[in-house]
């Protein structure tokens, strides 16, 4: 069994080296639909699908029967307003200016693709900001600098602080790859990685 990672973020890679899987990780050839593009759930799933069945398409998997792609997308939401990656400090800030006192939902996606089989799903995750000063959303940002993250925040960091509370089945879809729901899906392969690192 191959198994590949469809990303290149390095927050999923060690997510889903907690799994003590092999794994490759190789970043698909798919364009992104855009936040605001359609509906947030349908989104979610059309980036998520669309990694993973690039990948598997792709000129140097096309021929590999044994290959499993992992694939993974993430979207904020909170009320009506779709949050992408900020991309610049001022964003960040004004992001979570606008998120401070209130409730936002991270809509994860999560595909497991192979030749045989297709297992899609969305685990949604919801944080509950307190309420934040300036001072210490700029302090924030300027200390972990979460530029290329929806919401403006990394849980994982410094951005525990930001939160009154955390609703939700998996932490770690909060963070990009839901770790329960996929290694219900890769049971079998976790196994084996366990029985390899016994040996």
């Amino acid at each position: 069994m191959r198994l590949i990672l469809a990303s290149s973020s390095p927050y999923r890679r060690e997510l889903l080296q907690r799994l003590g899987l092999v794994f490759e990780q190789v970043s698909p050839d798919f364009v992104e639909a855009c936040p605001g593009s359609m509906p947030a759930a349908e989104l979610v799933q059309y980036n998520t699908l669309g990694k993973a069945h690039s990948l598997l398409s792709s000129d140097s998997l096309s021929v590999d029967p044994d290959v499993t792609i992992i694939a993974s997308d993430q979207i904020a939401v909170c009320g009506s307003t779709v949050l992408g990656k900020p991309g610049s400090i001022e964003n960040a800030c004004a992001q979570l200016a606008m998120l401070s006192g209130r409730s936002v939902t991270f809509l994860t996606g999560l595909s497991v693709l192979s030749r045989e089989s297709e297992f899609y799903e969305m685990i949604p995750f919801k944080v509950h900001f307190r309420h934040l000063s300036t001072a210490e959303i700029d302090t924030y940002v300027a200390i972990e600098k979460p530029l290329n993250c929806a919401g403006s925040f990394k849980s994982e960091g410094l951005g525990i602080s930001l939160f009154d509370r955390l609703e939700g089945d998996d932490p770690t879809a909060l963070i990009g790859l839901p770790l329960i729901r996929l290694s219900q899906c890769l049971q079998p392969l976790s196994l084996l990685a366990t029985k390899v690192t016994k040996e």
